[in-house]
């Protein structure tokens, strides 16, 4: 299984969206400030999880939550 989400800085006005194959480990490390892009907005809250069967569908629907139509609906989860 792939997993796809979302997290959000509980400091800053930051949003990232990520695929893994370990959300807990991966959730970990943006957490622990083990990822350099995502360091300067730790601690996170994950706002999205989503699973899919494989990286190709999962891919997807990151590319689609990366577009313009895929942020207003992220923003309409606050």
């Amino acid at each position: 299984m792939v997993y796809l989400y979302v997290i959000k800085s509980l400091k800053k006005k930051y949003r990232y969206v990520g695929i893994t194959n370990n959300l807990e480990r991966r959730f970990g490390q943006h957490n622990q400030s083990h990822n350099t892009i995502t360091k300067p907005y730790a601690p996170f809250e994950i706002v999205l999880k989503e699973q899919y069967p494989d990286y190709k569908e999962a891919r997807k629907r990151e590319k689609f939550l990366k577009s313009g139509q895929g942020r207003k609906f992220l923003d309409s989860l606050k």
